[in-house]
């Protein structure tokens, strides 16, 4: 007897995961984006998406040096129009990558390329990199699914995520069949970490038999836009190391802080600077989709493994990356470049840094523009935005709502972004989607969108959420 391939019987785990930032809403939205085009009348005239980090696709211009490299590299027609340091950079890539853009690398990345990457880390931490401890990667998801893959052997293998959290990992422990083990951020203290908070649940999980082996910090912070401090930082590490967990530190954002006196540390660098690189592994993420640069459709970024690792278990990391060939050439050129940018006295530096911190800058005033008016909605606070791409507000909703969406078996926070996405065209992700604290609800929402535009995301936000109150009173 034969199994026909139905949703029934294909893998229970890929139909499991879930992924909000690309659910059901966004969904909705391409559906009203379609209608729009066939010229169906809408109370909104274009749908924004407000749900996931993709700065170029809401008008982000692209940094020129790294276009210019590619171009070159790829087209030697255009090159004569580019500045010295960018024919530089290319003819660097064409010497040292063997059989060009078109052929496979070395499954680490272009060994050149990974030593540009090692210059950026050395000259961020002030602390020497070693290349043998870094690989290229199609983005920072693709060295999760690499630790996944080697952490997580059934059920019993848990790996401790902050609530709210990227949903990339609950879905990626859906999909190898491991568990999440939840510690709650403290959103009354700016989304801070209390280490004695995480111990607690880390001892409930032990108690009911899970093997608890690493612990993921998201740093700046997704969805909820925090940067941690260097104390919470260093208690993180010591907490890591004297429980024998794995270090999963998540830094895609480190180029995102916006908040003055704030400033992006590495997780390298305090355990590094701790002296805690002999107790305890660690493995860190950097993503080209983030920063100031936003180049999520080139799939670059890199993982660095330092620390307490087995040989064994590097070997097996190193051979998912064999079998995966290598990542991308232009991820790989492009990640170079952001870690070893041009510096000043380059013919390329001027524009470059005008374009880095212009975008920079936008971003800060986009992020004050929305978080303050949330703050000043009926029912809603929002930590400042002092990090990362995202404010995360939280919604007290009337009873009534609550009690009308029980009744329809409907989750509140969904059902408040379909109705905005319905009356506005502004595309938003549920809190549900994150994990929250029972009892709590928000929804994310990104502030890329330009400054024009996100003035009237502001607007259309504080008209729609004013209607909704309204209706509940």
């Amino acid at each position: 007897m034969r199994d026909a391939i139905t949703v029934g019987t294909i893998n229970h785990r890929v139909v499991d995961a879930e992924y909000a930032v690309r659910g059901p809403i966004v969904a909705r939205a391409q559906q009203l984006e379609r209608a729009l085009r066939d010229g169906e009348k809408l109370p909104f005239d274009k749908v924004v998406y407000c749900n996931i980090g993709n700065p170029h696709s809401l008008g982000q211009r692209p940094i020129s040096f790294f276009r210019q490299v590619l171009a070159a590299i790829d087209c030697e027609a255009v090159a004569g129009a580019f500045a010295a340091d960018v024919l530089e950079r290319a003819e660097e890539c064409k010497r040292k990558i063997k059989g060009g853009t078109g052929a496979y690398s070395e499954s680490k990345g272009v060994e050149s390329l990974r030593e540009r990457v090692v210059r950026g880390i050395t000259k961020r931490d002030g602390i020497p990199a070693n290349i043998d401890d870094v690989y290229l990667i199609d983005g920072a998801s693709a060295g999760c699914h690499y630790l996944m893959n080697v952490l997580i052997r059934g059920e019993q293998d848990a790996i401790m995520c902050p609530i709210p959290q990227y949903p990339l990992y609950s879905a990626a422990l859906t999909l190898y069949g491991g568990t999440l083990t939840p510690y709650y951020l403290d959103e009354e203290t700016g989304w801070s970490m209390d280490v004695e908070h995480v111990k607690s649940q880390l001892n409930a999980a032990r108690a009911q038999g899970k093997n608890v082996r690493a612990l993921v910090v998201i740093n700046p912070g997704n969805p909820t836009g925090n940067v941690l401090s260097d104390d919470n930082l260093l208690d993180i590490a010591k907490f890591c190391a004297d429980e024998g967990l794995l270090i999963i530190s998540d830094e895609v954002y480190q180029e995102n802080i916006y908040a003055d006196g704030k400033k992006f540390k590495s997780m390298r660098k305090v355990v590094l600077e701790a002296g805690l690189d002999k107790r305890v592994a660690l493995a860190s993420f950097q993503s080209i989709s983030k920063g100031y640069y936003g180049e999520c459709g080139r799939r670059g970024g890199f993982m660095e493994l330092i620390g307490a690792w087995e040989q064994g278990v590097l070997d097996a990391i190193l051979k998912l990356a064999s079998i995966a060939l290598c990542p991308n050439l232009a991820g790989q050129i492009v990640t170079s470049m952001v870690m070893d940018p041009p510096v000043e006295g380059d013919p390329s530096y001027k524009q470059f840094a005008q374009e880095r911190d212009d975008i920079l800058a936008s971003l800060k005033r986009r992020s004050i523009t929305l978080s303050n008016a949330l703050n000043s909605l009926e029912g809603v606070t929002c930590q400042p935005a002092d990090g990362a791409m995202y404010c995360f507000p939280n919604l007290v909703f009337p009873q009534k709502f609550l009690d009308e969406c029980a009744a329809a078996n409907k989750v509140a926070d969904a059902e408040y972004c379909t109705r905005l996405l319905l009356a506005t065209g502004i595309v938003t992700v549920p809190g549900s989607g994150f994990g929250q604290k029972p009892g709590t609800w928000h929804f994310r929402t990104t502030f890329l969108p330009s400054e024009e535009d996100i003035a009237g995301v502001a607007v259309k936000l504080t008209n729609f959420h004013g209607e909704f109150m309204s209706q509940y009173k």
